[in-house]
């Protein structure tokens, strides 16, 4: 039974890994769409608690807190996050390159269908829910809009504050923490580090990864607990306006190469010609279909009906 709880937890830890390494497409939703987006945040949040205890010196503070983390819920997520990066990274490197439209429209449909979900789990969903909703979303597709090319030879430093970051952004559904490293010209070299098994560097993603967490799961913390209706309103809004990065035309999952000096503009939005229009649509609705119907079926086992 213990076995089976972390192969499972393991596996949702695999397509959240999955998820980060593909621009416009964010850990966080992921998570919400599997049910553990709040236990997700507050266990980062006790953990991140014990590493400022640590930092201040009062160790034993440090121990009490470290009771308080459940650690058989982050363990296997995090063995499965690890794996995912690990395993998957060249591969969605390569399909991103050979097919970026049909890999747009599909994780377009994964998107579509998490905000679908994401907004029913709101237990208020008024005026000023939806106004917030609005608002970030239309704000999100703006900022959306721009990104520049590969740093070239990045730094130490660059690569601490791309973890730390990269991994703000992961936490929350709808923001890419691969597309802000996009945005930012990092996301090559940090995808590079890792296929290419640059431990230097992706040591120092690490460490900012786990400053980032301590600095941000707090915030995020709070908002939840006191503001629960409109923190998750202004998720959904988050996820929305991420749906520029993902429109497949042309290019839309803002895919940049390997070369330093070819960038891929994935922020225009365009139609399709009617040849290149089928295969997105498709794997697209196939997406939608598919999570959305894992999410009925996961609703029904939980009350029973």
């Amino acid at each position: 039974m213990v076995l089976e709880r972390f192969g499972l937890q393991a596996l949702r830890g695999f397509f959240m890994g999955a998820a980060d390494i593909v621009p416009g497409v964010s850990g966080g939703t992921i998570a919400l769409l599997v049910g553990i987006y709040d236990d997700l945040v507050q266990n980062v949040r006790a953990a991140a608690g014990v590493l400022g205890r640590v930092a201040r010196g009062d160790i034993a503070a440090a121990r009490s807190q470290l009771r308080s983390v459940d650690w058989a819920f982050l363990v296997p997520l995090g063995v499965g996050i690890l794996i995912a990066v690990a395993a998957l990274a060249s591969v969605i490197e390569r399909l991103l390159e050979d097919y970026p439209e049909e890999m747009a429209g599909l994780f377009f449909g994964l998107v579509a269908a998490s905000i679908v979900i994401a907004w029913n789990l709101l237990e208020r969903r008024t005026g000023a829910e939806l106004g917030l909703l609005i608002a970030v979303a239309v704000v999100v597709f703006v900022l959306l809009g721009y990104q520049k090319g590969p740093v070239a030879n990045p730094s130490p430093i660059a690569f601490l504050g791309a973890g730390a970051l990269a991994i703000c952004a992961m936490i929350l559904p709808g923001i890419s923490g691969s597309f802000l490293l996009l945005m930012i010209g990092m996301y090559t070299p940090v995808l590079g580090a890792v296929s290419d098994r640059d431990l230097g560097d992706v040591l120092l993603v690490g460490v900012g990864v786990v400053i980032g967490l301590a600095l941000f799961s707090n915030v995020l913390g709070v908002l939840l607990d006191r503001a629960r209706d409109l923190t998750l309103a202004a998720l959904v809004g988050l996820m929305v306006g991420s749906l520029r990065v993902l429109w497949p035309w042309p290019n839309g999952v803002g895919l940049i190469s390997r070369e330093a000096d070819e960038v891929v503009d994935g922020t225009g939005l365009d139609w399709p010609n009617a040849d290149d229009a089928v295969m997105p649509i498709v794997l697209a609705v196939v997406a939608f279909a598919v999570v959305f119907g894992i999410s009925r079926v996961a609703a029904k086992r939980e009350t029973g009906v």
